[in-house]
């Protein structure tokens, strides 16, 4: 897990060892979580520009516009709870590979993932794109957009480094940095750079703010 030689924040590069587990093969989608706010369960999302949110033909683009806890009580609902950091992290290098994006080697470009290219975010699109509309981009276990369409909430809070992290697989939520903070991983349609793209990558957003740029999957442990 991380990247010597990398940005300050994914060094050192350690070994982890992560149990097994269950990951959502889509982000969750704006359908997928419509259920939970139907059941009492779950708080609708913002609505406003690049909000999926109330608009029609979005059903099956990622939900976006909301706030960690709102992901949290959406995998709880359906029996999870949002990945580790390291959970993710072994998910988006196809098992824990040595390699820098979900898919492989090669580098990060429309036909893999949904990122700003030449013609602006979203690959000219200016918003997300339907899950799993970029299948080159998949992982070897068929895992989609782990890297673009939308940032993913992990449970973890935001720590500048790996430096004294767990290596048991477990989320770091001791010692935060800055409390409030939460890390996503896997950049965006409308900020994801070659670099940013990587699996080794991360950011880290205010949990209470709800970012167009900000989805969300769920992970299972046990039977």
């Amino acid at each position: 897990m991380g990247r010597d030689g990398g940005d300050d924040d994914e060094v050192p590069a350690h070994q982890v060892s992560v149990p097994g587990f269950e990951i959502n093969r889509t982000e969750v989608t704006v359908g997928q979580y419509q259920r939970c706010v139907a059941a009492g369960k779950c708080l609708s999302p913002g609505t406003g520009p690049r909000c999926n949110w109330e608009v029609a033909g979005r059903g099956e683009h990622p939900v976006n516009c909301l706030a960690w806890e709102h992901a949290e009580a959406f995998c709880a609902w359906a029996g999870g709870a949002l990945p580790t950091e390291a959970q993710w992290e072994f998910a988006a290098r196809s098992g824990g590979k040595a390699q820098p994006y979900p898919w492989g080697e090669l580098p990060a470009d429309c036909q893999r993932a949904v990122m700003p290219d030449d013609k602006g975010p979203g690959c000219g699109q200016d918003a997300t794109a339907p899950a799993c509309s970029r299948p080159r981009g998949n992982s070897a276990h068929g895992l989609c957009d782990l890297s673009g369409n939308v940032w993913e909430w992990v449970a973890d809070c935001w720590h500048k480094g790996y430096r004294g992290a767990p290596v048991d697989g477990s989320a770091w939520t001791t010692a935060c940095k800055d409390p409030g903070r939460r890390v996503v991983r896997g950049s965006s349609f409308l900020n994801g750079t070659v670099d940013n793209l990587r699996a080794a990558s991360r950011d880290s957003s205010p949990a209470a703010e709800r970012y167009h740029s900000i989805g969300f999957r769920c992970v299972r442990v046990g039977p």
